[in-house]
């Protein structure tokens, strides 16, 4: 090969080399991007821009999965529609009973609307939300069809509710998408958006002070949060719902279905953070979440069915 053929072959392997370099640098960032997104371990997932509801992001965002304790934002809101925060109310037997983390509420227990939102909103306290739905409408079964009519107008409409609390039951559902929406209405409420953003509340319940720590990792570690709330039941797992205040404006997400609390925030960090290829759709080939019946030793002591960590 001569020397002039040489440098003709060089020349051109060299520019082979610098293409195939370049192609390679644009698949990585490419893969990259969608990778990001691929990471969200949650069963759904939503990014949506408050304002427009625009979707930045979104993986199964119609998929109809359990709501857990998520639940207690559309009874806080259909709640306030009749009550006000300054009404008090009994604790009666059966939200005295229902199965709750703690602190516990007693029976003949008076509180007001306001502090039983506090319960249910910043430590998720099942039976703050039963008290909420019988003072409303004298029962936890008629609240229910208030809490739905309630969805249906704010178009949340692939969600039912069969109970005030997000306690585990047939027939009960959200999704991802409409779970953003009711996010985007409690917000309108300022009571809910002032409790929700509450770190740290101390309330005076019959002459005990009783200090109320928020379930939502975020108002720590995200100045912009505006607030949220968790859920977590064995069929429904970790869920969330939370607004902060970036740039552009007020975006939501929402999460169903993590395996653990700790994916759980870094599911939401990466949301928050807009670590996805904006306009990304994930539709999984699971269409429903199917709950496993469970086998119940009675011999056993109950334990809590639901509960925000």
């Amino acid at each position: 090969m001569s020397v002039r053929q040489q440098i003709y072959v060089k020349r051109h392997f060299n520019f082979f080399q610098f293409l195939f370099l370049i192609s390679f640098v644009l698949i990585f960032f490419l893969v990259s991007s969608i990778s990001h997104a691929s990471e969200i371990s949650a069963k759904a997932a939503i990014v949506i821009d408050s304002a427009t509801e625009e979707v930045f992001y979104a993986k199964n965002p119609d998929f109809k999965l359990p709501p857990a304790s998520t639940t207690k934002l559309i009874t806080a809101m259909a709640a306030l529609d009749t009550l006000n925060p300054d009404d008090m109310v009994t604790i009666s037997r059966k939200a005295a009973e229902t199965p709750s983390v703690l602190p516990k509420l007693k029976v003949g227990e008076k509180l007001s609307v306001r502090d039983l939102l506090n319960f249910a909103l910043i430590r998720s306290i099942n039976g703050a939300a039963v008290a909420l739905a019988e003072s409303v409408a004298g029962s936890e079964k008629s609240f229910v069809p208030l809490m739905n009519e309630k969805a249906r107008s704010i178009n949340a409409v692939n969600t039912k509710f069969i109970n005030a609390s997000g306690l585990p039951g047939k027939g009960q559902f959200t999704t991802a998408r409409d779970l953003a929406r009711i996010m985007k209405k409690a917000l309108s409420y300022p009571l809910i958006a002032e409790i929700i953003d509450t770190k740290v509340k101390e309330l005076d319940v019959d002459g005990k002070t009783i200090l109320l720590t928020n379930t939502n990792n975020l108002l720590w570690s995200d100045e912009d949060h505006l607030g949220g709330k968790t859920g977590y039941t064995r069929a429904a797992r970790h869920c969330f719902v939370g607004a902060s205040n970036k740039e552009e404006g007020v975006i939501i997400i929402a999460l169903l279905g993590d395996k653990t609390r700790g994916t759980l925030w870094t599911d939401a960090e990466k949301l928050l953070a807009k670590d996805f290829e904006k306009g990304t759709i994930i539709i999984t080939e699971q269409k429903s979440y199917k709950v496993k019946p469970r086998t119940v030793n009675r011999s056993r002591t109950r334990r809590s069915r639901t509960k925000s960590l």
